[in-house]
C-alpha cells in the first residue's frame, strides 16, 4: 500500500480528498495535516510514502514544506503531489524544482485525482520491477521520468524556437481552468504576446492545444487556446 499524507488546512476539503484517496486501489490515507509545521511532523512520524499537498496553508506555504524536507527530515523523502487552487505559473514551475510529481488545480473530481494516483502507482510498480534488474536502458529511464508528469511537447524543428519556452507555454495552458487568450499567456509566462502567438500557434499545429473563436459584439471573434490532453 502506498501510505499518503493530505496536507491541506480546510478540513472539510482534506476530509473529501482522503476519500477520494481511500478510493484508489494500492493507497492509504494514514494521516491529515492543516499546516507547514503539522505536515513535517506527520512525515517524521507517519513516514508517508506519498504528500498531497496544497501550497496555501496558516503558516507558510506547501512549498516551504518541500524545500524543508529536502534536508531535513532523515531517510527517504516521501513523493509529493501538489493539489492547489494557485494557478500562477511561478509556483508551478517552482514546484517542479522542489521534486513534486505531479500538480492538480482546485476544483477537481475524484476521477482526476484518481487517474494522477494511478499513474503514480504505476511508476512505483515500474520502479520496482527495474529494480531487480542489473541495468536499465533509454527507453526504462524515459518511463519513469515520464510516468507522472504532463505529456511532453513535441521538439521545435522550427528555426528561433526555443524547448523551454514551448514548455512554459504549454503548462500555462494545461494549468488554467478553461481556454486563455495570447494576451493571457503573455501575461502568465512573461513572454510578448507576439511570442506567445507564435508559441500557441505551433502548439495548435502539433495538436497540443485546440484553437477556439469566441465571438464578441463587433463581430471579430477572438482566438482562444485550450490544452489538449
Amino acid at each position: 500500500m502506498i501510505r499518503t499524507l493530505v496536507v491541506d488546512d480546510d478540513f472539510r476539503v482534506s476530509h473529501i480528498h482522503s476519500e477520494y484517496v481511500t478510493r484508489v486501489k494500492g493507497f492509504e490515507v494514514v494521516g491529515e495535516a492543516a499546516g507547514v509545521a503539522d505536515a513535517l511532523e506527520a512525515v517524521r512520524t507517519l513516514h508517508p510514502d506519498l504528500l498531497l499537498l496544497d501550497i496555501f496553508l496558516p503558516d507558510g506555504s506547501g512549498l516551504d514544506v518541500l524545500r524543508q524536507l529536502t534536508g531535513d527530515v532523515g531517510g527517504a523523502r516521501p513523493d509529493a503531489i501538489v493539489i492547489t487552487a494557485d494557478r500562477d505559473i511561478t509556483s508551478v514551475r517552482t514546484a517542479m524544482k522542489l521534486g513534486a510529481v505531479g500538480y492538480i488545480v482546485k476544483p477537481f473530481g475524484s476521477p482526476d485525482l484518481a487517474e494522477r494516483l494511478t499513474a503514480y502507482r504505476e511508476l512505483q510498480q515500474r520502479a520496482d520491477a527495474l529494480g531487480q534488474a542489473a541495468a536499465t536502458d533509454q527507453a526504462d529511464v524515459d518511463a519513469l521520468f515520464s510516468a507522472v508528469r504532463p505529456p511532453a511537447v513535441p521538439r521545435v524543428p522550427a528555426k528561433g524556437h526555443s524547448a523551454p519556452t514551448l514548455n512554459l507555454v504549454h503548462q500555462a495552458l494545461r494549468t488554467a481552468r478553461g481556454d486563455l487568450s495570447a494576451a493571457s499567456v503573455a501575461e502568465l509566462t512573461g513572454v510578448s504576446r507576439a511570442t506567445a502567438q507564435r508559441y500557441l500557434s505551433y502548439l495548435v499545429k502539433e495538436g497540443m492545444a485546440r484553437l477556439e473563436l469566441r465571438y464578441g459584439a463587433t463581430g471579430r471573434p477572438e482566438h482562444r487556446y485550450r490544452s489538449v490532453g
